[in-house]
C-alpha cells in the first residue's frame, strides 16, 4: 500500500514540476521547479530499486543543474536586489517545498523493499548488488560503446573551449617578448611631487 502511495506521490510531483519548468517565465525559476522534478525522478528509480541510477539522478544530474544554475546567473542580467526583495514573501513556499521533500524521502526509504510489488512480479535475489552488475556488464560487454561515448564526449568539450577561446580583434593581448625586452628607462615612473613643486617632464 505504501508503494502505490509513493508512486503516486512522486509520479505527480515529477510531471508538476516539469510543466512548470516550460511555463515559468523566470529562468531561475524553471531550474529551480527542474531539480524538483529531478529528485522526484530519483524517488522513482530507488521505488524499482535501481539506487545506482537514483544516485545518478541527484549527483550528477543536479549538481549540473546547480552549475547550469551559475551559468545562467553569471550570463543573463538579473536584478538580484529584485530576487532578494521577495524572499520574505516566498519564504512560506519554499518551506513547504522543504517539507514536500523530506517527507519524499521517508516515503522512499519506507517503501523502498515494497518496490517489485508495484508490477505484482517478484523479482528473483541476485548474487551481487546492480551496481556491480552493471559495472561488469558496462566494462565488458558494452566496453566499446562505452569508449565511443567518452570518446564523443572529449570532441565535444575540445569543440567548445575552441569556440570559446576565438582570436578578438577588439582586444589587446599579453605580449610577454616586449615586457620582456622593454628597457627600465622606458617604464612609467611614479612621483610624488612636494607641494608648490608641479609635475617634471
Amino acid at each position: 500500500m505504501i508503494a502505490a502511495i509513493a508512486f503516486y506521490l512522486f509520479a505527480t510531483l515529477t510531471i508538476a514540476p516539469a510543466i512548470a519548468v516550460i511555463f515559468a517565465r523566470n529562468p531561475v525559476h524553471s531550474v529551480l521547479w527542474l531539480i524538483l522534478a529531478f529528485f522526484n525522478a530519483a524517488g522513482l528509480m530507488l521505488l524499482l530499486g535501481a539506487e545506482f541510477i537514483a544516485m545518478l539522478l541527484v549527483i550528477v544530474y543536479v549538481g549540473a543543474v546547480a552549475v547550469l544554475f551559475l551559468f545562467v546567473v553569471m550570463m543573463l542580467d538579473i536584478d538580484f536586489a529584485q530576487l532578494r526583495s521577495g524572499f520574505t514573501r516566498n519564504l512560506p513556499f519554499g518551506i513547504i517545498i522543504a517539507l514536500v521533500l523530506l517527507a519524499e524521502i521517508v516515503i522512499a526509504v519506507s517503501a523502498w523493499s515494497a518496490g517489485p510489488t508495484l508490477s505484482g512480479a517478484h523479482i528473483a535475489a541476485t548474487a551481487q548488488p546492480n551496481i556491480v552488475a552493471l559495472g561488469a556488464l558496462l566494462y565488458s560487454r558494452y566496453l566499446f560503446a562505452f569508449e565511443i561515448a567518452g570518446l564523443i564526449l572529449l570532441v565535444a568539450m575540445i569543440g567548445a573551449i575552441v569556440l570559446t577561446h576565438r582570436q578578438r580583434r577588439d582586444t589587446r593581448g599579453q605580449r610577454i617578448s616586449r615586457q620582456v625586452a622593454r628597457r627600465p628607462e622606458d617604464a612609467v615612473k611614479v612621483i610624488n611631487p612636494g607641494v608648490g613643486e608641479g609635475m617634471q617632464i
